[in-house]
């Protein structure tokens, strides 16, 4: 394991770790010059501005406010919706220096930036757009940093629903079902699955492996995962690795659906293996 991925792997082996951090690490493998302290410090004088202008007894929804305002109307960050699936709207690095993201990365920031000046704000992996909420005393606020930090309606939550689920099952959902609040770890699962769909469909291997590579390390029980990262490397012609992930695979999960197509798959590896030999 690099030294690179040996860190990351201590971060994320923490039950909460630092978001920032960590989403910069996941950058690293795309820049690799990268430097953590310049972006973290740049996400701390956002916040610091911000704190020059609220007082600190000011309430939440007043905090909201300032934050929105200077995220949104001064610093101009917005939703990327010409380039959606450019991979620099995954990288919080990019994100920091373009202005602009997916919700996902957009909420990071915002999250990163309103913990800094007092929000108890907590993402919120809401199907198909990732969110922010905060609670308050009469209830909570759902908010969308992908749109300027708008306030979520209950109407427009099922709105977003009824986009994911089966015809009309969005109006009888519980929405406090997908209001969960996300952790640190299912964060940065979500911005790993974002670059690996974007990174296989462009048949951009090396790069999807790196991100495999890590998406191992936030999710290790994940068995999907593990086959996926042996498939990948078979097409990368890397044999015994994908040898060992795959067995692996079907030691770990014998009644998988696709357990015949993987036993066939080990078969034509066992023989790339010993050609190697």
């Amino acid at each position: 394991m690099s030294a690179r991925l040996d860190q990351f792997a201590q971060l994320v082996s923490s039950e909460q770790f630092n978001l920032a951090e960590a989403s910069l690490m996941v950058a690293q493998d795309a820049y690799p010059d990268l430097e953590l302290r310049r972006y973290l410090e740049r996400i701390d004088q956002i916040a610091a501005a911000i704190r020059q202008r609220v007082a600190q007894d000011a309430f939440a929804e007043q905090k909201v406010l300032a934050l929105n305002h200077c995220l949104f109307n001064e610093l101009h960050f917005a939703g990327n919706v010409d380039d959606y699936y450019d991979p620099r709207n995954s990288y919080l690095n990019e994100v920091l220096e373009r202005r602009t993201g997916i919700p996902l990365t957009l909420s990071i920031v915002y999250l990163e930036v309103g913990r800094r000046i007092g929000l108890n704000l907590k993402g919120v992996s809401f199907p198909g757009h990732f969110l922010v909420k905060l609670s308050l005393r009469r209830g909570q606020l759902v908010l969308d940093p992908f749109l300027g930090g708008e306030a979520q309606s209950e109407s427009d939550l099922r709105a977003r629903l009824a986009q994911v689920l089966p015809a009309g099952k969005a109006d009888n959902a519980s929405l406090d079902r997908f209001l969960e609040p996300a952790t640190s770890r299912q964060v940065i699962a979500r911005m790993l699955r974002n670059l690996k769909r974007i990174y296989l469909q462009s048949e951009s291997l090396e790069q999807a492996l790196s991100v495999m590579q890590r998406m191992l390390l936030v999710v290790p029980e994940s068995v999907e995962e593990l086959r996926d990262r042996g498939l990948l490397y078979q097409r990368l012609e890397c044999f015994r690795p994908a040898l060992s992930d795959l067995q692996n695979y079907l030691r770990r999960r014998p009644d998988a659906p696709d357990a015949a197509e993987v036993h066939g798959r080990l078969v034509d590896l066992r023989r790339a293996c010993s050609r190697l030999n």
